[in-house]
């Protein structure tokens, strides 16, 4: 069946996975998962939003304890508002960030409320 669900799972079976907000809208769908090397945890979920066919579509880095897994219909939810995940700090798929930058991590943490170091 796949999908979210088990407590131990491979990264790649999380690519493709719907995310969507508390208002039962899609935001979009996860296009990476990055690993925090040092630590061994997952660190961000990469989000693709928008766009059609990858044209125009605008990538963002969500911190995974930001995002919630909803076993009953295979998906995650991010509790954001749609209009406001256009206006988070995003990047283009040919331009990602440097990620290890703390001004970076720091600006991501604060926008989602996490707690990641």
């Amino acid at each position: 069946s796949g999908g979210p669900g088990p407590a131990l799972m491979g990264a790649d079976t999380l690519i493709g996975d719907d995310v969507y907000n508390l208002q039962d809208e899609k935001l979009g769908d996860i296009k990476e998962i990055m690993l925090d090397m040092s630590s061994g945890t997952v660190a961000y979920a990469v989000l693709s939003f928008g766009g059609l066919l990858t044209v125009g579509e605008k990538l963002f880095a969500v911190p995974w304890d930001a995002l919630k897994l909803d076993t009953v219909n295979k998906r995650f939810l991010l509790d954001v508002d749609k209009d406001n995940l256009k206006n988070a700090p995003g990047f283009d798929k040919d331009n990602w960030p440097d990620m290890a930058d703390q001004t970076w991590i720091n600006e991501i943490n604060s926008y989602y409320g996490s707690t990641l170091h």
